[in-house]
């Protein structure tokens, strides 16, 4: 008796929840920390995952995290750009030019100091996730420039960052929760989306909206973060686990990712649907207004120089 009360004296159940099925990479990867805290911690401290926005929309699990109701969420860096200004930055489109670009920028200084950011606003920064590229697909005509996309109503994130990105493209930005956009492309309420590979595969998108140009636009990653409320509650030792289990979940998250993304592009293409390449230029080129709106501030403009310069 008195072993199993030493045992469970300081047992702990972090909750965690994530948008995605339990399939996804992301869940995949919180898995794998869950089991990696359990083991290191003996069982006393644990992950129970909610997936499949049983607990609502990413805007909704920010919140429950800040209160300290939630302890842990996964989230795209998008919700966060009013909250946390560093994020816009990594959310800026066009800003990184391949995934590994990104991983470089994330992993390094830069990343620490954007995670750092995280902590004056309620949450603890445990890790950056893949987010993939995110690309436009629409339901009646194939986009192959700015043009191309004039006056067409395109679902973006619940974001000005996002909502800006594609106006300067002529288009009209339609914000809607991910799980409305199936089917707001199905009635026709909206005439294309924009989302990563994997993302228009599982979720269905592909049904209705069968062109799909890649102009991997936006790179921004996914993260992990804590409620600093109850972070500031856990002894030393425990946070120390929490942030190994978490940096340890990214190399098979990513690896989970690639994997994925192999699977997406097969499926697709059995279906008849094989993405297009396009000239990402004079995308690139609409995007000065938008980095003059929201990269305002010296600290931010240096952010994207440091990010630009990274080789």
């Amino acid at each position: 008796m008195g072993f199993l009360s030493a045992a469970s004296a300081g047992a702990r159940e972090l909750r965690v929840a994530d948008t995605h099925p339990q399939a996804y990479p992301t869940v995949q990867a919180l898995e794998h920390m869950g089991r990696l805290l359990d083991e290191r911690s003996n069982g006393r401290l644990t992950l129970k995952i909610f997936h499949s926005r049983v607990l609502g929309e990413e805007v909704e699990t920010i919140q429950q995290t800040l209160a300290g109701a939630l302890e842990m969420t996964r989230v795209n860096l998008t919700p966060l750009n009013a909250t946390i200004p560093e994020t816009v930055v990594a959310s800026l489109p066009f800003l990184f030019n391949s995934a590994a670009h990104m991983h470089k920028v994330v992993d390094g200084p830069v990343g620490a100091e954007i995670g750092r950011a995280f902590e004056a606003h309620g949450f603890v920064l445990l890790a950056y996730y893949d987010s993939g590229a995110r690309s436009f697909y629409t339901r009646d005509k194939p986009i192959q420039r700015p043009a191309d996309l004039k006056g067409l109503r395109i679902r973006v994130q619940q974001s000005p960052l996002a909502e800006a990105m594609v106006a300067a493209l002529g288009a009209r930005p339609t914000p809607l929760a991910y799980g409305q956009v199936a089917v707001a492309l199905r009635t026709g309420l909206i005439d294309g989306a924009e989302n990563n590979l994997p993302s228009y595969h599982d979720a269905g998108h592909y049904q209705a909206a069968g062109h799909y140009a890649l102009t991997e636009h936006v790179m921004a990653p996914e993260v992990l973060m804590m409620s600093k409320r109850v972070w500031d509650q856990l002894p030393a030792a425990d946070r120390a686990l929490i942030r190994q289990a978490a940096a340890d979940s990214v190399p098979e998250m990513r690896r989970l990712w690639a994997e994925r993304e192999k699977v997406a592009a097969q499926a697709l293409a059995d279906a008849g649907i094989v993405p297009v390449a396009v000239d990402k230029a004079p995308f690139q080129a609409a995007m000065r207004p938008v980095y003059d709106r929201f990269a305002t501030t010296p600290a931010l403009k240096d952010l994207v120089r440091r990010i630009q310069a990274t080789r």
